[in-house]
């Protein structure tokens, strides 16, 4: 089982929980939210991401990425706009985050 704040990812059964709230994502979805959640904290670039979720060894549309990118973190309550679980880290990927941003 892996836990990151407060989401949890079962890998074996492919379940996935926010909270004590139960998260169901199609296939792409949840491969690439475990392509991130198991690397917490560290930048996976978009390179690796198409590799290793939808197995491409060629570059395709980073549309392909942003638009599953939208459906998870919909799915997960994390705002796009201020996100607080999957960050954006312009220039080099994405990354999930190990703890919430602080508000200042």
């Amino acid at each position: 089982m892996l836990e990151v704040q407060d989401v949890r990812v079962d890998p074996l059964a492919r379940r996935v929980w926010r909270a004590e709230r139960e998260i169901v994502l199609s296939r792409k979805e949840y491969d690439l939210l475990h392509a991130l959640i198991s690397r917490p904290g560290d930048i996976v670039s978009r390179e690796e991401l198409m590799r290793d979720v939808w197995g491409a060894n060629f570059w395709t549309s980073s549309k392909t990425i942003d638009v599953h990118l939208g459906w998870v973190r919909r799915k997960l309550g994390d705002d796009s706009r201020s996100p607080s679980l999957i960050s954006t880290v312009r220039g080099r990927g994405l990354r999930f985050e190990v703890a919430s941003p602080v508000e200042v």
